[in-house]
């Protein structure tokens, strides 16, 4: 009872004090684009809780494309105010960076972000239940798949409009993760935007076991993943006495001059700033699915949702990529000669493998998960330049690759047979006879992914691999290009396939989509030809977005 009196009194003592708990002071317009979202999010789950179900969906749907469209907006209106160049600044007591990339990221994953929610509005695809029209999720996900009260729910017409405010925490997530200046705040953000992605990869309608089992994989290893990352944290806070970017950076830098007496022991001791600094980056390379850390990326792209295994593909790196620069190129480019060989050898095995597994694939989602990991090398190829060129070149590819991204995962909801979407390859043979525009815009994506000129992957691919050899990467930039040849091989078998193959007689279907999922594919078509047409305006746009608040 005494030691509660005493802390009781401590209490007391504090509040009476004024002036000796300062207020924390944080920029509300600065952080403007994240609240929003996060503010939307909120909302959604009220409206999951008191609106009647039959206007859940248009209200979600509203809500969804409303808060996103305006956190865009709010990120357009910091970077036309300076805050992307002249104004960045360190901001909410140093926890978050308004900065050039963090404006350009955030920006790219809202746009994305606006995109896939097209696609997981889509309800004109799957033929019509008991009447009503069906989504990609499952009806009632708590059920026991094909059990009877999932059986009672697509009866009643239930849909799972609960995943929209779940995307919209998730975007929260991941437009604090690129900006995050400490590593707290950095683990805090991946644990926002991971939670929601291992609930939505298990919410499909179709496939339920399959879709089950990949969410199981993901949150089995995403937990390991975080693990390793937080491990990483406690060192390097042991190492620096600080979990802020700029302190860590400067006891890299300087060593320990000022070393806090309770931190004696540690501070300045390098092999606590080698193994945190490992720890951090495997967590981090985890989430942009590099070798050896992308086992869990075939599996859930092949089981989750494709709506959502889009949008996974195409935010979620940006998000990563993001967080991997700032941390690299803020925290530590005093260990540049030390995490640089590392990074090489990731790079290499990341782009070799992607495209070298990639050819043995049979399932389209397969496929495009080990395309995404072997991007996931093209990428750190720009990141290893560590120069201005490198990040603005991996802030251009990241924003090409992500509207690519979904707009082919939005062609593959649309090949479908009886059983769901026909993901297998085998089914997709003479798909260009039997509808040669969905065959025809495939090809652009996959034209695009294989970096041939006049579409945006060349684009980006020739930035990052300029980049990368202007800083005596040569070597890298060989097998980057080696790796692209290998890749194209299997990007136009697929086109030949669709094109020079005859039909089968019970061959899929190409559905009729709503609005919706056609306007997503058509800005992803239009992304994809104007950044490869006329890609100075952006890769300006990027170069100015290049440069770090520190």
């Amino acid at each position: 009872m005494s030691s509660v009196a005493s802390v009781h009194s401590l209490w007391t003592v504090a509040a009476g004090a004024p002036g000796k708990i300062p207020a924390p002071h944080i920029e509300y317009t600065e952080l403007s684009p994240t609240l929003i979202v996060l503010g939307a999010a909120v909302i959604g789950i009220l409206i999951e809780a008191l609106v009647p179900r039959r206007n859940r969906y248009y209200s979600q749907l509203l809500l969804s494309l409303v808060a996103l469209a305006a956190a865009f907006a709010a990120v357009i209106g910091l970077a036309a105010g300076g805050f992307g160049s002249s104004k960045a600044h360190i901001a909410a007591m140093g926890a978050i960076a308004v900065d050039g990339p963090a404006l350009f990221l955030q920006g790219t994953i809202l746009l994305v972000s606006l995109i896939a929610v097209f696609t997981f509005a889509e309800r004109r695809l799957d033929p019509a239940a008991h009447g009503n029209r069906v989504d990609s999720f499952a009806a009632q996900p708590a059920a026991v798949p094909g059990g009877p009260a999932e059986q009672a729910a697509v009866k009643a017409g239930f849909t799972t409009t609960e995943v929209f405010p779940i995307v919209l925490f998730a975007v929260g997530g991941m437009l604090i993760f690129p900006a995050a200046n400490d590593l707290l705040t950095l683990f805090i953000a991946l644990e926002v935007f991971s939670l929601p992605l291992y609930i939505l990869c298990a919410l499909a309608r179709r496939q339920r076991l399959l879709s089950q089992e990949a969410a199981v994989k993901y949150f089995l290893l995403g937990a390991f993943s975080s693990a390793f990352l937080l491990f990483g944290v406690a060192l390097l806070y042991g190492y620096a006495g600080t979990v802020g970017y700029a302190g860590i950076a400067q006891v890299v830098a300087d060593g320990a001059k000022q070393i806090d007496p309770a931190l004696a022991g540690t501070m300045g001791n390098d092999a606590l700033l080698l193994i945190g600094a490992a720890l951090v980056l495997m967590g981090l390379l985890f989430k942009v699915g590099a070798v050896p850390f992308h086992m869990w990326t075939p599996d859930v792209y092949q089981g989750a949702p494709t709506p959502v295994t889009g949008f996974m593909a195409a935010a979620t790196k940006v998000a990563a990529f993001g967080a991997l620069l700032r941390l690299l190129y803020v925290v530590l480019p005093g260990m540049r000669w030390d995490w640089r060989p590392v990074m090489w050898g990731v790079a290499i095995i990341t782009m070799l493998g992607g495209a070298i597994v990639a050819i043995t694939q049979t399932d389209i989602k397969r496929l495009l998960a080990y395309s995404s990991i072997a991007h996931a090398g093209f990428i750190l190829a720009g990141v290893i330049a560590t120069s201005e060129d490198g990040v603005s070149s991996v802030l251009f590819y990241l924003g090409a690759y992500s509207f690519v991204t979904l707009g082919a995962f939005a062609v593959v909801t649309l090949v479908r047979d009886a059983g769901g979407e026909a993901t297998a390859l085998s089914k997709w043979a003479g798909l260009g006879r039997r509808s040669p525009l969905v065959a025809a815009v495939f090809a652009v994506f996959l034209l695009a992914f294989a970096g041939i000129p006049l579409t945006s992957g060349f684009a980006g691919k020739f930035a990052v691999f300029k980049a990368a050899a202007q800083s005596g990467a040569g070597w890298l930039v060989v097998v980057g290009v080696v790796s692209s040849a290998i890749a194209a091989f299997f990007y136009i078998r697929v086109i030949v396939l669709m094109f020079f193959n005859e039909p089968k007689a019970d061959g899929p279907t190409v559905a009729v989509p709503s609005p919706l999922t056609t306007t997503a594919i058509a800005i992803g078509v239009t992304a994809t030809l104007v950044l490869g047409l006329a890609p100075q305006y952006f890769l300006d746009l990027a170069g100015h977005a290049g440069v770090f608040v520190r």
